[in-house]
């Protein structure tokens, strides 16, 4: 392993816990299931899907899915690009503009 891959492995450490990964796919599924169940009341609910919201959605619940189910990619460009910082600060920041409206 590279330097730098270590460093973000140790970086991710503080999320490599049980609660944290069930959250993940708790969020990953809610969220899959609320756009698959109704796909307009969704989209008016988080302020619509939009060239922004949309990929991120789906970068978010792909990412999730990932660190949920405890896969651990080797390489330091895919550990920061299916980060669980990002993806569950993406799908806690739509379930509370969800919850809000």
């Amino acid at each position: 392993m590279s330097n730098l891959t270590e460093q973000v492995t140790r970086l991710h450490a503080p999320m490599d816990k049980i609660m944290l990964r069930a959250l993940a796919l708790i969020l990953g599924f809610m969220h899959v299931g609320l756009v698959m169940w109704d796909p307009d009341t969704y989209g008016q609910s988080i302020g619509g899907f939009n060239a922004i919201i949309s990929p991120l959605l789906i970068w978010a619940i792909c990412s999730s899915m990932i660190f949920g189910i405890g896969f651990k990619p080797r390489a330091w460009y895919w550990q920061l690009l299916f980060s669980p910082y990002f993806s569950l600060s993406i799908l806690l920041y739509l379930t509370v503009i969800r919850l809000a409206s």
